[in-house]
C-alpha cells in the first residue's frame, strides 16, 4: 500500500484517513470483503484509534464499507440483485439532480463539465478504465453540487459509493466511449436550459 502523509492539524487527520481509505477501495487496492481493523489501521498510519474509527464510520455511512455484528467493518460485497436495485435508485436520483442543476444553471458549471468531458474522451479512447471511473464520478459530482440539494447529494453519495465498489470488483471495462456520449448529451441538455431533456438524458444514461 502507498504511504500517506498526514496533516499536523488533528482535526484534519480523520478527513485524510477517510479519503485515503475510500481511494483504496475505489482503486481496487482494498477488495470487497477486506476487513478494516481500526487497531491495525491506527498502527499503519501511526495515529490514535479515534480518527480511524471516525473515518470508518463515514465509509459505512457512504456505502463502500459495511459493518456487521460478527465481522466488524469490511469493504462492501455487492450482489447482482443489489447492483440492479442500486441502479434503479440511482436512475431516479440522477434524473432529479440533472433537472435541478438545469433550473439553477450557472456558467461555471458549463466550464467544469466541458473540461471533464474533454479529458474523459481522451481517457476513453486510451481505454484507461481506472481514470474513466474517476472522471465519470467527477462529472456526476459536479452536477450534484450544482443541484444545491444536500439531501439528494447524500443519497447519491451512498448509492454511487456502492456502485463504484461493484464496478471495481467485476471485469466490466466496456462502454467507456458510450458513457462519454451520454455525458455529452446531458451536458448539452443542461446548457440549453431544457430541464425535461436533462432529466431524461441522465436517466437514460444510468438505465443503459
Amino acid at each position: 500500500m502507498t504511504s500517506t502523509t498526514l496533516p499536523t492539524d488533528p482535526q484534519r487527520v480523520g478527513e485524510v484517513l477517510f479519503r485515503t481509505l475510500r481511494d483504496r477501495i475505489i482503486s481496487g487496492e482494498l477488495r470487497p470483503g477486506t476487513r478494516l481493523s481500526v487497531p491495525a489501521l491506527a498502527e499503519e498510519f501511526r495515529v490514535s484509534r479515534s480518527p480511524v474509527r471516525d473515518a470508518v464510520i463515514r465509509l459505512v455511512q457512504e456505502g463502500p464499507v459495511t459493518e456487521t455484528m460478527n465481522r466488524g467493518a469490511e469493504v462492501t460485497r455487492i450482489t447482482r440483485d443489489e447492483l440492479v436495485s442500486l441502479y434503479e435508485a440511482r436512475e431516479v436520483l440522477e434524473g432529479a439532480v440533472a433537472r435541478l442543476a438545469t433550473e439553477k444553471y450557472q456558467a461555471s458549471l458549463r466550464r467544469s463539465l466541458l473540461a471533464l468531458l474533454t479529458e474523459h474522451r481522451t481517457v476513453a479512447e486510451e481505454q484507461d478504465f481506472g481514470r474513466h471511473l474517476e472522471l465519470d464520478a467527477a462529472f456526476h459530482r459536479e452536477i450534484r453540487q450544482a443541484a444545491q440539494s444536500p439531501v439528494l447529494a447524500r443519497m447519491l453519495d451512498g448509492v454511487q459509493g456502492r456502485v463504484l465498489v461493484a464496478m471495481r470488483s467485476t471485469s466490466i471495462t466496456g462502454g467507456m466511449l458510450q458513457a462519454v456520449g451520454d455525458h455529452q448529451a446531458i451536458f448539452e441538455a443542461i446548457g440549453s436550459g431544457d430541464a425535461d431533456a436533462a432529466e431524461q438524458c441522465a436517466r437514460a444514461h444510468i438505465r443503459r
